[in-house]
Order: structure tokens, then C-alpha cells, then sequence
């Protein structure tokens, strides 16, 4: 019991820092993704570029460990899901930090532009276009579409063992059918990705937010972990 209290202790901390990392990796890297002068405002802002990539590498390290630490717990309701589960994370994990690659990739070339002095901006150019578009792509695939689907199996689990209130799952469920949506629209050039339609993607970060503070706070109903471990 106590192992359980501080595996759910440690998953609402990682949810935390997972989503404070991602807001300000992404603003962090506004220099050398927006604006028409990013290649410039690359090079001149290599330090912030640098400190985006460590909060986005802190969320790959968050999103591992909210999987890995909530794996032996999930699989005691439901084993086949669970492993799903975590998988499904390592690839979203995965896939955010090969849009950690093109940015770093993207900066190595900025650099390279602003220290030819007078380059062949074309070249370049096409260049960081390819890069954006690959954390673009990335961007959508990890917090859009597998986060979705990740947030759907463990919220589904949670749901049938009634570890936490029913309405936390019930919001991640939603949450995460709302961003799945999100994602497949976005993949199919219906929307835009940074547009009002963002608001679908608020259901599911309130629903991490609210489990994380209710692990915090109050942790795994020890009622649920009773029943189970009387069944055994």
C-alpha cells in the first residue's frame, strides 16, 4: 500500500512537470519557429533554443516515467491494456523527441547561416522548411494524436477500477476522444493546428491536471486496491 501511495505521488508530479515543460518548450522556441527572420533569430537566441529542447527532453523523461511507474499498477485491472498503454507512451515519446532533432537540427543550420555571411538563402531556406514541417508533424502525432489515445486506456481502466472518482476518467475519456478528433483533423488539413479549434485540446489537459492533484492530495482509492488484492 505505501509502494502504491508513492507511485501515485511520483505519476502526479510527472504530469505536472510533463505539461509545464511542453508550454515552455514551445514558447521557448518562438525565436527560430516563427517570424519570417528565424533563421537569424535562431542564431542570436542558440542559448533559449537550447533551453526549449532540455524542457522538451523533460517531457520525453515525464511521459516515460508516468508510464513506466503507472505500468505495474494498470496491469493489476487489466493487463492487456496496460501494456498497450505503455508502449503507445514510449512511441509518443519517441515521436517528441525526433521533433527534438529538427530543432536542434534547425538551429545547427541557422548558425550555419548566419556565419556564411551572405549565403544562398534559398537553400537554406527549403531547408529550415523541411525541419519546421518535421516538428510540426510531430508536434501533432505525440500531444495530439497519441496523446489521445494513450489518455483513452489508462482513463478507461481507471474508470472500470474506480482507483480514482469516476468523473476524473469520465473527463479523460472525453478529453481524450475530443483530441484525437482534434489530431485527425489537423492531419487531414481541416483545421489548423494553432487555431480557435485548439480548445478541443483543453478537456484533456484539464484532466491531467485534475488527476494529477488528486494523486497528490488523496492518491489511488485504497477501497479499489482492497477489492483487488481480496479477489487475488
Amino acid at each position: 500500500m505505501d509502494s502504491t501511495k508513492k507511485a501515485a505521488k511520483i505519476v502526479g508530479v510527472l504530469f505536472i512537470l510533463a505539461a509545464v515543460t511542453a508550454i515552455i518548450g514551445l514558447i521557448l522556441y518562438n525565436p527560430i519557429l516563427n517570424g519570417p527572420d528565424y533563421m537569424i533569430n535562431g542564431s542570436e537566441h542558440a542559448n533559449q533554443v537550447v533551453l526549449g529542447v532540455l524542457m522538451e527532453l523533460m517531457l520525453v523523461v515525464s511521459a516515460v516515467g508516468t508510464a513506466t511507474t503507472m505500468f505495474p499498477i494498470l496491469r493489476k485491472y487489466n493487463e492487456t491494456i496496460a501494456l498497450w498503454h505503455l508502449c503507445f507512451r514510449f512511441l509518443e515519446a519517441i515521436i517528441i523527441t525526433v521533433g527534438v532533432i529538427s530543432m536542434l537540427s534547425l538551429l545547427t543550420l541557422s548558425q550555419e547561416f548566419a556565419a556564411a555571411g551572405a549565403p544562398d538563402s534559398e537553400s537554406f531556406q527549403t531547408s529550415g522548411i523541411v525541419l519546421k514541417a518535421i516538428h510540426a508533424w510531430t508536434f501533432m502525432l505525440g500531444p495530439l494524436f497519441m496523446l489521445g489515445i494513450n489518455t483513452m486506456m489508462y482513463s478507461y481502466i481507471f474508470y472500470k477500477s474506480r482507483l480514482v472518482p469516476r468523473f476524473i476518467p469520465i473527463l479523460g475519456m472525453t478529453g481524450a476522444t475530443l483530441v484525437f478528433i482534434y489530431g485527425l483533423l489537423v492531419m487531414f488539413g481541416v483545421i489548423e493546428q494553432i487555431s480557435v479549434w485548439s480548445i478541443l485540446s483543453l478537456p484533456v489537459a484539464a484532466n491531467e491536471m485534475i488527476l494529477a492533484v488528486w494523486l497528490l492530495v488523496k492518491g489511488f482509492d485504497e477501497s479499489a486496491l482492497a477489492s483487488l488484492s481480496a479477489k487475488k
